[in-house]
């Protein structure tokens, strides 16, 4: 039992590092990107991500599914290749959806822009393009910015929740074994 209670604070421990690191690092390249930064412009598309990233980490049970497919390609755990299986996974799973609201707020923050302008009689030339090209373009740099981080993060919050959370000493079989049972954003 206390075992069980260790991965769900391992796994409720991952989804929050990893949905605030990847809220901060995909809010961040996405405001850079628009080529308007403005601070409370990030702030609010990193709380909204976090928001998300928090919502879809409670709901799907990532360490499952991650595993689910490891096992259908047939690799052992914790090797290269089934740490890029897991964080393609994760990728897939987080990094369009929080693209899509972050779209989805940008368009709208532009558009309030422009409709502040204009309640004051300035003349503003502000358009939004198109939302399928606007949404790819940021999609594939959200993918490939996600892929790398979920990659770096994951191991290093999964060592640090086990070490706050879990019992096993670093490099034990029992450890392996928690790392292996409450993995990737703690599913």
């Amino acid at each position: 039992m206390n075992g069980e209670r260790a991965g769900r604070k391992i796994g409720l421990q991952m989804s929050v590092c990893m949905g605030a690191t990847l809220s901060f690092f995909l809010s961040l390249a996405g405001t850079l990107s628009s080529g308007h930064f403005a601070v409370p412009m990030w702030l609010t598309s990193f709380a909204v991500s976090f928001a998300i990233s928090l919502v879809i980490g409670f709901l799907v049970p990532m360490k499952r599914v991650s595993d689910s497919v490891t096992r259908s390609f047939g690799l052992t755990q914790g090797t290269l290749p089934a740490r890029c299986v897991e964080s393609l996974v994760s990728d897939l799973i987080y990094t369009p959806v929080i693209t899509l609201f972050m779209i989805l707020l940008a368009r709208r923050q532009v558009a309030a822009q422009a409709a502040a302008l204009a309640a004051r009689g300035i003349p503003a030339d502000i358009q939004t393009p198109p939302f399928w090209p606007m949404f790819l373009s940021s999609l594939a740099m959200s993918m490939v910015l996600g892929f790398v981080l979920i990659f770096i993060f994951s191991p290093i919050y999964m060592r640090l929740a086990i070490r706050m959370h879990g019992s096993a000493k670093p490099g034990s079989a029992e450890q392996n074994s928690a790392e292996h049972n409450s993995a990737e954003h703690g599913r």
